[in-house]
């Protein structure tokens, strides 16, 4: 901060103090008032023990203490009386202020993560937003609603392009190494490292902490290994230049530091500096309830979902464009750093309870124009961030692991996870190569369910034109999608037409019941699921999270999951629900909605192992990106996958009017491929 920053800081402390003792608003605000500054002070006197280093010698029980007591309303329990639930705020102050001072309540929150990190000015901008709120209701008329609204409003707006660049610099510039610090110089056999990142510390993070510290140095190796060379394979099978790229950004879940310092060592051998940052705090920087980045475990996933449409508050034409504008400057300012990023490389988590919403009225709600809105704004954000990082010149890699909430069997789940991740992708090719030749003979594939599952549609595939040196499917290893185990493609849109139905799915960390999406010439016409009572609520449900905001989504992408492994693995342990879906979509076949596999990349061509190049990277919506980009892409991507034991058969209609079976009443069926029925006889 500057001296004017600095002073400012010191008077916005200073009338926080006072305010415990003040009854100038009226009564009905006051205790949250009241509780928020007294927050707001306690985030300060923090943030001055950080960094005077006073928690260095603390005890495990005092970081616990310590670190529950900053997360302690949001806990299930606690959140049916906090103001950061949109249900008790608008109970306790009226719907219209309720929901205002919810989103304020939970705008707050990231003065938890700026004191931990240090970040002064952001602490002020927050504590001078409340400052004014509070003043507001200090005059003798109550303000309406709408001007607490807009006084949001003006914060958001205000502060934006400081916010969003440093969103922009904290994915591209090293330099900013809070986190990879604490990884690279903490003594991880002390599981008290975990608290020094400012992230809610469950047993979940503790006892993988302390597993990781029980493996070998030869296993950490290993576990490392698999996941930066998917990251490696990622660029040279599709040709790219690794050699160019500075940067990689590691995204992971608090925990797994042991093996994410290993995989450091092994990035930087690659000429690969890590940048790794927290998901998003500041509102217009988020994505619904998504966590994008490095974080701790999830205080309270409802209190996530209940703000996931916040940008209510502020979202309009001159805030969108202004959100834009300091994007597009922000990457102009770190144009170097952003052309030498590569990527993400991703460890993601399993085995949580699953996490069934609840849907609230008092909650924030986009309008439809709103909606369109954010659904054309998200669409520039990606063009944007694609001409800095363009799509052509970075890869990615997702591996997965289990956490102790899994069950008492954890470790034994984790080791097995571990083998999941290094079978041998060289057998896998091989099956694959045998489903790929007979799919190639195809013009279209239908899929049909059994036992309850009505899923009856028709895939049409690209017709090859030279049938000895081009495929249709991509014959996937373990490269950026670990584990080995699958054959996809995109579709053709025209002539993709039936119901996609799964009894029970979760997907982004969200059960779907009985979904239901219906599809004609490769386009979502229709959807439902039974998830609330209320016909409505499961449209919009479907709405947010799946088809996020768009009318419709094409059908970017049909694959078949040949992991029979992974599949018995769930079932033995009874974890079939609990599967990310990085692995659920190898135990099945399942279709994307969104943007194709090679979304931002179409153009560069990709081969198979045999040679043969894969010339299905687009559909009639993809290539629309060479009239009007804004039309091409949708930026998400969303897998369903039918279980195998929902599944009757998958067979292609060949050419000459034959019909090839691939997979009969859950059983693959093609000579050949008989060893994948072998982890089936459960």
């Amino acid at each position: 901060m500057d001296r004017e920053e600095e002073e400012r800081y010191g008077l916005a402390l200073e009338r926080l103090g006072q305010i415990h003792k003040e009854h100038s608003v009226p009564v009905i605000f006051r205790d949250f008032f009241q509780r928020e500054a007294s927050f707001l002070i306690r985030m300060d006197a923090l943030a001055e023990k950080l960094a005077a280093g006073e928690f260095r010698g603390a005890s495990l029980e005092e970081l616990e203490w310590i670190n529950h007591g900053l997360y302690a309303e949001l806990l299930p329990g606690a959140y049916e009386e906090c103001y950061g639930n949109p249900a008790y705020a608008s109970s306790m102050l009226g719907e219209d202020y309720g929901r205002y001072f919810s989103f304020l309540y939970a705008e707050l929150r990231g003065m938890i993560v700026f004191a931990y990190e240090g970040r002064k000015r952001d602490m002020l901008w927050c504590m001078e937003l409340f400052l004014e709120c509070y003043h507001m209701f200090e005059e003798e008329e109550v303000p309406a609603p709408e001007n607490l609204r807009q006084a949001l409003y003006w914060y958001v707006s205000d502060y934006c392009e400081d916010m969003v660049e440093y969103r922009i610099r904290e994915l591209v510039d090293p330099s900013l190494d809070f986190a990879a610090r604490i990884i690279m110089e903490g003594d991880l056999t002390d599981i008290r490292y975990l608290y020094r990142f400012g992230e809610y510390i469950t047993e979940n993070e503790r006892k993988t902490a302390e597993f990781l510290a029980s493996l070998s140095e030869e296993e950490i190796r290993a576990m490392a290994r698999t996941y930066t060379e998917g990251y490696r394979i990622g660029f040279e099978v599709t040709g790219k230049d690794l050699s160019k790229k500075k940067t990689v950004n590691i995204r992971y879940c608090l925990g797994f530091e042991r093996m994410v310092r290993e995989a450091i060592l092994q990035f930087q051998a690659m000429g690969l500096a890590p940048v790794i940052y927290r998901s998003a705090v500041h509102s217009i920087n988020k994505r619904q309830n998504l966590r994008i980045g490095y974080y701790g475990a999830i205080p309270n996933k409802q209190f996530d979902y209940d703000h996931r449409n916040d940008a209510a508050v502020y979202l309009d034409e001159n805030l969108a464009a202004r959100k834009l504008r300091s994007q597009q400057e922000a990457f102009e300012k770190y144009r170097k750093l952003a052309g030498g990023h590569a990527g993400p490389a991703c460890i993601e988590v399993f085995g949580e309870v699953p996490f069934v919403p609840e849907n609230k009225k008092s909650v924030c709600a986009l309008t439809e124009e709103q909606q369109k809105l954010q659904v054309r704004m998200d669409s520039e954000s990606g063009q944007i961030t694609n001409r800095y990082i363009p799509g052509e010149e970075r890869s990615f890699t997702i591996i997965a692991y289990p956490v102790p909430e899994i069950g008492e069997k954890y470790e034994e789940i984790f080791r097995e996870t571990v083998k999941i991740n290094t079978l041998d992708y060289k057998k896998y090719q091989r099956i694959q190569q045998i489903l790929i030749d007979l799919l190639d003979q195809g013009l279209s594939v239908h899929i049909g369910g059994r036992d309850g599952n009505e899923t009856d549609l028709t895939v049409r595939l690209h017709t090859l034109k030279d049938p000895e040196k081009e495929t249709n499917f991509e014959n996937c290893v373990a490269d950026v999608n670990i584990p080995v185990g699958e054959v996809f493609t995109s579709p053709v849109l025209s002539g993709t037409s039936g119901l996609l139905h799964v009894k029970k799915v979760y997907l982004e960390g969200l059960e779907y019941r009985n979904l239901k999406i219906y599809v004609r010439d490769g386009m979502v016409t229709d959807y439902s699921c039974s998830n609330f009572e209320k016909e409505e609520d499961n449209r919009r449900y479907i709405e947010e999270n799946i088809l996020f905001r768009h009318k419709t989504l094409p059908m970017g992408e049909f694959a078949i999951g040949t992991n029979t492994a992974a599949y018995t693995m769930a079932r033995k342990y009874g974890i079939e629900d609990k599967l990310p879906i990085l692995i659920a979509e190898k135990t099945g076949p399942h279709f994307a909605f969104g943007d194709t596999c090679y979304s931002w990349q179409e153009d560069t061509k990709v081969y198979n192992p045999d040679g043969k190049e894969i010339i299905a990277r687009d559909n009639e919506r993809s290539l629309l990106r060479k009239t009007d980009v804004s039309q091409a892409y949708f930026n998400c991507h969303t897998d369903v996958t039918i279980p195998y034991d929902e599944l009757g058969h998958i067979r292609v209609a060949a050419g000459d009017g034959r019909i090839l079976s691939i997979i009969e009443e859950g059983r693959f069926v093609p000579e050949g491929t008989e060893e994948l029925n072998q982890a089936l006889k459960f």
